[in-house]
Formats: structure tokens, sequence, C-alpha cells
């Protein structure tokens, strides 16, 4: 009796090997897919602009959003999609199915590509790697946004100010500002904040811990930030330059009280 698909898969062993992690795989087509997450190649590209991709399925879904094309509409409410995968995610957070189970501990998920990712928590691997320094990163938007710690790139401009963001999430925070939105309340008294870390610093008041220790004194502060400001006391930084005489700070709060001389 000739053997079935599945005893035939067994008897392969997964013979396509991962040259840099302990990962195989059943074809040898998913194996090079897999190998340019290591080499970053990408041999698709984009009839409309000159963009490239790693894989078939991004160029195509890439260019759908060229074209304005929204061919996946979700029944339930008024939404379209150029990719059916975004169209199926958003179904998901109507009906809250998450039908993708780790197998190693008890999450759940509403895409596969979110299981894959999850799932690297518990191999260890992190494929994706900083070009300028020896840090790897277990998915690819935070290598991104590592880098340009390195390169000083922010492409995320505000359209109210001249500010500029290296991460997305930074932008969404910042904008709150010019909104006035504050939707970040403290259960402890009648403060509310536009970002949720600024919500976190502030419980600190009520709770009193101050996990951020100085090593060159005994002193100890809520955010790291006021750590940051306190540290320039013991160098002798003064960044903070007044533009009406040579006085130099080490807090902005010091040079705001020094303005009002020159201010009146």
């Amino acid at each position: 009796m000739l053997p079935t698909a599945h005893f035939r898969r067994q008897i392969v062993e997964k013979s396509y090997k991962c040259n840099q992690y302990d990962k195989a795989f059943l074809n040898k087509g998913n194996n090079a897919i897999h190998m340019r997450t290591h080499s970053g190649e990408k041999p698709f590209t984009c009839t409309h602009c000159d963009k490239a991709f790693s894989h078939l399925n991004d160029v195509i879904n890439h260019q759908l959003t060229q074209t304005g094309e929204k061919p996946y509409k979700f029944t339930q409410c008024n939404k379209s999609y150029s990719q059916k995968g975004k169209c199926i995610s958003h179904m998901r957070t109507h009906t809250g199915e998450k039908p993708y189970k780790c197998s190693l501990c008890d999450k759940s998920f509403s895409l596969s590509r979110y299981l894959k990712s999850h799932a690297k928590i518990h191999t260890g691997e992190k494929p994706y790697k900083c070009t300028h320094c020896d840090k790897a990163f277990l998915q690819k938007g935070n290598c991104i946004n590592h880098i340009r710690t390195h390169t000083g790139e922010k492409p995320y401009k505000c359209s109210l100010c001249d500010k500029s963001f290296s991460v997305n999430g930074y932008l969404v925070a910042h904008a709150k500002i010019h909104t006035g939105m504050k939707p970040y309340k403290c259960s402890l008294c009648d403060k509310s904040f536009s970002t949720n870390g600024n919500l976190v610093a502030h419980a600190k008041i009520h709770t009193g811990m101050k996990p951020y220790k100085c090593s060159l004194c005994d002193k100890s502060f809520s955010t790291n930030g006021n750590l940051v400001a306190h540290a320039k006391i013991h160098t002798g930084m003064k960044l903070y330059k007044c533009s009406l005489c040579d006085k130099s700070f080490t807090l902005s709060c010091y040079l705001k009280s020094h303005a009002k001389i020159h201010t009146g």
C-alpha cells in the first residue's frame, strides 16, 4: 500500500534546513522564503513604484493599495479592504474569534502571523538583526524602530507643528496634545493624561514607588526622566542654554524660571 501524504511528510522529515537557525521545512520553497528574512532579498517589485518585497503576496497587496481598489467587503458594516487578510482580521473584531492556538501555552490569536510572531517567544528566535550594532529582535517593526536610534530618522511628522517622530505610536500620543484628549484617567484622583505612560508615571505618586535609583548618591525617583535630569547634577552637564544671555542650566524648569528675569 502506498504511504499517505501524512506519512510521506514524516519520511521527508523536513529535509530543507535553515543554515542560521535550527529550523527545517517540508519543501524547498518555504525554506527559500524563510531565508529571505536573513538575507534581506526582495525579488518582487511593484509595477507602479520602485518598492521591492520579499514575498509575492506582499507585492500583490501593495499594488492594490496603489490603485485604491478595495474588493474585500465586510457584510456587517460598511468597511472595505484591499487585502483579504485585513478584512478577515476586521471581521474577528466583531466575532472575537481566535482560531490560532499556541501549542506551548494557553494563548490564542485572531491571525496566523500573530501566532507565528508569538511562537518566537518560546523558541528565543530573533531573526531581525540591527545593521549598526549586535542587537537582534523578535519582530521586524521593533528592529526598524531601533535602527532609527542610530540613523536619527523620524519619518512620522505632525501636521499641526514641526515635530517629527521615529515611531508612529509616538506621533499618535503627541497628537493628543493638539486635540486636548486625555483618555487615561487616574483611579485615585481626578487627573487625566494624554498617554498611558504619563498615567503610569503619575500613579507612582500615589504608591510612593521610586524604582529609579541614582548610582552616585542615595536618591531614588519615580520616573526614569527624573533620574536622568538628576544625574546632570553629578556630571555638571548644562544642556539648557538661555538665548538672551550666556547662562546655562541642568534642567529645563530652571531655564524657564531664569527666563522670567528677561521678560519681567
